[in-house]
């Protein structure tokens, strides 16, 4: 099968890219005037506007973004078709297109593929995974499963939409802090559970039943995620629904799915375009890479680079 990949050097100024059925990525020296018809825009120089991103080589990076197009296919595409649909869709059905997506691929050959090759993972729950505390109008919520650098489980999930549930429904809780314990603010999704659903359509079921990205998008303005460490797929996917993401300087962001076989499947495709832009979201799913705080913080993903200690979770009284 033909790689569903096309790359258009502008500064040769080629021909339009190809249609819906393919990753298209454009490559120039200089940013210039674009439509919207690409998906990932690549240039050399060093601070480019959005959405732009910054390439020491565009060209080999364009290579190995087709590389990842072409070793998974189905993710990279929907990927971009989900981006690309969610421009004309209200944000909780951006959530709902994300999630038939996610669910779709995860009865995909590639998914299965990975899932075989996986190394297993016992499961590590914790009694009680996230911590609440309430000080008047302010809300402390605390990812606490530091042994794992707060993967992201269903406990985690259930208990986390149930403290956001509190903070959309009660008007006087005007400031919500959410913090993660332990090395990392949360490593994603718990890959002890990866493969655990044998029914792809109760998946999606369940994942838009019990969203916490839907209740952030209805509490986000007073959220400050306080992010550090590695954020890993939900732990970046979520944080940026926040109002405000602070960040520590040993902060990186990473979106490992199309590797899986999978797309980003927290909300990443609705917070991330928010925050900046389609096209750079693409880029950091397409290309897996960790990106470094003083890059989220050029793109608006990151609002503050703060020190270390100043993201750690405040201790209980």
């Amino acid at each position: 099968m033909e790689s569903p990949f096309t790359c258009v050097d502008l500064d040769r100024a080629l021909p339009s890219p190809a249609g819906a059925d393919h990753v298209r990525v454009a490559v120039a020296t200089r940013p210039r005037e674009t439509s919207e018809e690409f998906d990932v825009l690549l240039t050399a120089a060093p601070d480019p506007p959005r959405p732009w991103v910054s390439c020491a080589d565009p060209y080999a990076t364009a290579r190995l973004l087709h590389t990842t197009v072409t070793r998974h296919p189905a993710a990279s595409l929907s990927l971009v078709q989900v981006l690309r649909m969610g421009r004309a869709l209200s944000g909780s059905d951006r959530l709902v297109l994300e999630s038939l997506a996610y669910s779709t691929l995860q009865a995909g050959r590639d998914f299965r593929t990975w899932l075989a090759s996986a190394r297993p993972r016992a499961s590590r729950p914790a009694a009680e995974p996230v911590r609440v505390r309430r000080d008047g109008a302010r809300m402390t919520i605390t990812l606490d499963r530091p042994w794992v650098r707060n993967a992201f489980d269903a406990a985690t999930r259930d208990a986390l939409c149930e403290a956001l549930e509190v903070a959309v429904l009660d008007p006087t809780v005007t400031r919500v802090d959410l913090y993660g314990n332990g090395p990392a603010f949360c490593s994603g999704g718990d890959l002890s559970e990866f493969g655990t659903s044998r029914d792809p359509a109760e998946a999606h079921r369940v994942r838009v039943h019990r969203s916490p990205a839907a209740l952030l998008q209805r509490c986000g303005p007073k959220v400050t995620a306080h992010v550090h460490g590695p954020c890993v797929g939900a732990g970046i996917e979520l944080a940026a629904f926040a109002g405000s993401v602070t960040a520590a300087a040993d902060t990186t962001f990473q979106l490992p799915e199309i590797r899986m076989g999978l797309i980003p499947g927290a909300g990443g495709t609705v917070s991330l375009p928010a925050r900046i832009g389609r096209e750079r979201a693409a880029y950091l799913a397409l290309s897996g890479a960790a990106t470094d705080v003083e890059t989220a913080l050029r793109w608006g993903l990151v609002d503050v680079n703060l020190a270390t200690e100043s993201v750690h979770p405040p201790k209980d009284r």
